[in-house]
């Protein structure tokens, strides 16, 4: 055990993930990323005073050549000073974590491709494709109405091909009390048909449609391959009480059969309803992703909690980071070090033997995500 009370050598496979941001930030431009908030803090205030700004200036100041606790003028003087790409170098090898899977749908643009990440990181990633996005590029082909449902399921097929999983955002696309059922082939064209008429009018090419959206998630459940669903906390996009990840139970029941894994991805602050449904069916997984960033130093209450319910073999680790590789870092170190708190107490009240401790660490850390997204090693 390092010095710090982590696991230091403990193996992560972070399964759901995002690239950092590849040019240059200013105070603002890094402050922005430690909110879920669209919006600046009211004037005199900083992103900093919160748990998340606490960790950063405790944890990653070192990495970066400060003192802990360093003041956040301080932190972003010197963060500016070595430059984003130097930065992040730093903060993606200090993680030490042995394979990323990127989820490449969310301003791809802007951020790393899964490639350069591994590259900057010195360490492998795997593709997440994102259901929408792969919906959305699809819609501009011109293909029409009638065949856009042949041409989504081929598309995701394609996909399948390439990626260890697939993504949705459902949960910000009108939330996870979607109609459980696979759609009719008749829903689907006029579903298109619809969207597409709005695409051609001058609408946005973004994916709203229920049945649409469903229709990509069946199709990925048919290949197999994990299927990842945001639930519980995120930016104002998404409206919480529709992010609640006990809606999907009916979906749960229908989709049982397909024998994909559904990765319930972040749940808090229902991460203890998503442990109930990890519990009760089969084909379903959880983690609390970005939480435990942001609620700081009680991430390790947060993990308690979700590990009430949750079969050990149905926990994994994600940090959802995304633009700042303080964020890969903290999510990675961070997680070591409260799973190595957790079961170290389990230890020491006699719940249960070291090497329990130990073999159910591994599983969490990596061992789970390798068996279910099918990875050669962690």
């Amino acid at each position: 055990m390092a010095a710090d009370g982590s696991q230091a050598g403990l193996g992560l496979v972070d399964h759901h993930v995002h690239g950092v941001l590849t040019g240059e930030q200013d105070q603002d431009g890094i402050e922005a990323l430690l909110s879920e908030s669209s919006s600046p803090g009211p004037p005199g205030t900083t992103a900093f005073d919160s748990q998340l700004g606490f960790a950063v200036r405790r944890w990653c100041a070192p990495v970066l050549d400060l003192e802990p606790l360093a003041p956040a003028t301080e932190y972003v003087r010197r963060r500016i000073e070595l430059g984003n790409a130097e930065a992040s170098r730093r903060l993606l090898t200090a993680a030490r974590v042995g394979t990323w899977l990127v989820d490449t749908g969310y301003q791809s643009g802007a951020v790393t491709t899964v490639s350069e990440l591994a590259q900057l990181s010195n360490t492998p990633g795997l593709e997440i494709a994102r259901l929408e996005s792969i919906a959305e590029r699809l819609a501009g082909s011109g293909g029409g109405a009638g065949r856009f449902a042949d041409e989504l399921t081929a598309a995701v097929q394609q996909a399948a091909a390439s990626t260890v999983g697939f993504k949705s955002i459902a949960a910000y696309r009108g939330g996870l009390d979607f109609d459980p059922a696979r759609p009719r082939p008749a829903e689907v064209e006029a579903a298109a048909g619809r969207w597409l008429q709005q695409l051609e009018s001058g609408g946005p090419a973004r994916l709203e449609d229920q049945v649409l959206i469903r229709h990509g998630i069946w199709a990925a459940l048919d290949t197999g391959l994990p299927l990842q669903l945001h639930t519980g906390y995120g930016d104002t996009d998404s409206r919480l009480h529709r992010a609640d990840p006990a809606l999907l139970h009916d979906f749960l029941l229908e989709s049982e059969h397909t024998g994909a894994p559904v990765m319930l991805l972040h749940c808090y602050p229902y991460h203890r309803q998503a442990g109930a449904l990890a519990a009760l069916f089969p084909h379903v997984y959880m983690d609390v992703g970005e939480a435990l960033n942001h609620v700081g130093a009680r991430s390790a209450v947060v993990l308690a909690e979700a590990l009430e319910l949750t079969p050990f073999h149905k926990m994994l680790y994600s940090s959802d980071a995304f633009g700042l590789a303080e964020l890969h870092y903290l999510g990675a170190t961070g997680f070591r070090r409260d799973l190595a708190q957790l079961t170290g107490d389990l230890v020491a009240g006699g719940a249960w033997s070291a090497s329990d401790a130990v073999r159910v660490s591994e599983m969490i850390a990596a061992g789970n995500a390798a068996r279910v997204y099918r990875l050669s090693g962690p």
